[in-house]
């Protein structure tokens, strides 16, 4: 049963307990304050669409949830709240019950019903979206009424809730309208009408997108909620060059930027009108390994893939001089990690977040065993305005490889080609930074080391990983609803990760945020500015 109390705060009966359980609910704020203000921000790369079922790309995430709203999120301190829900109930072990929020309206002014809810939830499972990792263990989303709707899972689902977070809702008729029942395929220069357009129920709407050169967002003046920011107009500005993002703050031209460069930091924190948040980031950095193909395209290696064996993978790892990257390269701005999981994740171990040692040595001795005593060529490739210094860090790694006879062929592309480039697995060595929207350390094992399959498994296993044993593991995780059971099983299947080189894993990011001093806002884990709490003062 659901049910809200005097004063609209929502409650839910618990099916196992019937004890009144409440939904805590955050997200209407005071009133909204007087002399609003214009918040001017940038980063290195830009959104790569504004269809919200085509890329899982992390900065698109924040920017979508700004104008697009999900049924669950997560407030400054990561509490899952309901959003366009306003509660839930656990009908049966596989069927969750939500009860939808009355008077919401789309920007165009159509109301938000159970119909938009079941087709988004649909829209993201489709063939073409990327974001089936959020709709993993759901068999089929039924209305009940205009304002509930039942979600059927295909067995216990832990992390459902958590999952809906990321899933936003779009109008019915309006995709349908305009030809976008269907999400962009990433790998495709193919666009469909939300591409470039947004039609959502969210606190701003979106004024203009000119690609790579400017995002101008607008205050909902119909929003549902209210905020206690004062924030009436976004502009955000991709700057790919680190310098050109560090002077446009020094300048007054932009309030924040959200990567500023550990070299800059020190100069940031000197001026006398900035300052800068600093912050553990639940995003692990790490390279994965082409262990599909029988031959790697461009190797001098030919007829066989020598990253098929876990000593080369493993002579790799150990030839990678984690501290210097940590010390020289991130400027201590990074946690160095032996796992895929950020200790902020459920799940995480300091069993499992053990390294394989830096061994230059070991790494020649293991590539001898393999029969590649004197290295082969092998491609690399690295995103160039992703992540904090990422291509510096690959840059590092290649001469650090070298050593041991590894001629790595690198090569850096903006974010905007290089993640359609990974959907269609072609690089043979690649970098890549894994956020946890749901804090569950479930949504990187099925993304990133289970085999390639239906509903988000593997959707980035670019190296195409698979071992039975893992697959097994990540069944289990997806199910089990015992925590002390579940975790143990998320244990073994790092440990598993571990031993096989599944990946190389890096470090898990530090994040700067530098700011105008008159900007306040919440720094995040998820790098996602809330826009709801923005104010400028």
């Amino acid at each position: 049963m659901i049910r809200a109390f005097p004063g609209g705060v929502p409650t839910v009966v618990h099916s196992k307990t019937s004890a009144w359980v409440p939904v805590v609910f955050a997200v209407v704020f005071a009133a909204l304050p007087a002399h609003a203000k214009t918040f001017k921000w940038a980063s290195a790369s830009d959104i790569p669409t504004w269809d919200i079922h085509s890329q899982n790309n992390a900065l698109a995430n924040g920017v979508h949830a700004t104008v697009y709203e999900s049924l669950f999120y997560y407030n400054a301190k990561f509490d899952l709240e309901p959003l366009l829900a306003t509660g839930w109930q656990q009908v049966s072990p596989t069927q969750v019950r939500i009860k939808l929020r009355k008077g919401v309206k789309f920007h165009d002014g159509s109301a938000f019903n159970a119909d938009d809810a079941v087709f988004s939830i649909n829209r993201a499972m489709e063939k073409t979206s990327n974001y089936g990792v959020f709709t993993q263990g759901i068999d089929k989303v039924v209305k009940v009424d205009d304002e509930t709707i039942d979600i059927i899972t295909r067995g216990p689902n832990p992390v459902l809730l958590r999952q809906l977070t990321e899933l936003r809702m779009m109008d019915k008729e309006w995709a349908e309208k305009n030809k976008s029942t269907s999400p962009k395929d990433i790998k495709t220069k193919e666009e469909n009408y939300a591409h470039r357009h947004a039609n959502g129920t969210g606190p701003f709407m979106l004024k203009s997108w000119d690609p790579d050169v400017k995002l101008v967002l607008e205050k909902n003046p119909a929003w549902w909620g209210k905020s206690n920011g004062n924030v009436t107009e976004i502009v955000y500005t991709p700057i790919k060059a680190e310098a050109t993002r560090v002077a446009a703050l020094l300048s007054g031209e932009v309030d924040l930027v959200l990567d500023p460069s550990p070299a800059d930091l020190p100069k940031l924190r000197a001026a006398a009108n900035l300052k800068v948040l600093d912050g553990a980031e639940n995003r692990t950095m790490f390279l994965g390994m082409d262990q599909f193909r029988d031959e790697l395209p461009g190797s001098n290696i030919k007829g066989k893939n020598p990253l098929k064996d876990v000593r080369v993978r493993k002579a790799l790892y150990q030839a990678i001089d984690i501290q210097t990257i940590h010390r020289v390269t991130m400027r201590g701005l990074s946690q160095v990690t032996g796992t895929l999981i950020a200790p902020q994740v459920n799940g995480w171990t300091r069993k499992a977040d053990a390294r394989w040692p830096y061994s230059p040595d070991d790494a020649r001795k293991l590539l001898a065993e393999a029969g590649y005593a004197n290295g082969f060529e092998v491609d690399f490739a690295c995103p160039n305005n992703r992540y904090i210094n990422d291509e510096e860090i690959c840059q590092a790694i290649t001469a650090m490889w070298a050593r041991i006879g590894v001629k790595a062929k690198l090569r850096t592309l903006p974010l905007v080609t290089y993640f359609p480039m990974l959907q269609r697995f072609e690089p043979s060595i690649y970098m890549l930074g894994w956020g946890v929207p749901t804090f569950d350390a479930l949504y990187s094992l099925q993304s990133l080391v289970r085999s390639v399959g239906a509903q988000g498994d593997g959707n980035y296993n670019i190296g195409r990983y698979s071992n039975p044993q893992m697959d097994a593991l990540v069944e289990r995780i997806k199910k089990e609803v015992d925590q002390g059971n579940r975790n143990a099983l998320i244990e073994q299947a790092l440990l598993l990760s571990h031993v096989d080189v599944s990946h190389i894993p890096l470090h898990n990011q530090v994040i700067p945020w530098a700011m105008k001093k008159n900007v306040e806002v919440a720094h995040r884990a998820d790098n996602r500015l809330d826009m709801r709490t923005v104010r400028i003062d």
